[in-house]
């Protein structure tokens, strides 16, 4: 099994587990007047999405391009810049 067919192996997993947590968090969750809905996790699915490729996500090309902190590079780079005010 080479590394693409890993990584899609994981992230098909990784997703089946995810919407059965999702399930559980919906069925159990305390306050039902204001329950849960398949929008309150739409973050964590764009997150588990961005895993499917990886070189995609904002920043990536900037930092390989960079070289690494030993080298004179950034110790810290801000991946989740501030919102426009």
């Amino acid at each position: 099994m080479d590394k693409d067919d890993a990584r899609r192996q994981f992230i098909s997993q990784l997703w089946q587990r995810f919407e059965q947590l999702q399930a559980w968090a919906k069925e159990n969750w305390p306050d039902k007047d204001n329950p849960l809905s398949s929008a309150d996790f739409v973050e964590a699915r764009k997150e588990i999405l961005g895993l499917r490729n990886p070189s995609q996500t904002p920043g990536h090309a900037r930092l390989e391009n960079e070289p690494d902190p030993e080298q004179g590079g950034a110790q810290y780079v801000d991946l989740n810049p501030a919102p426009w005010p």
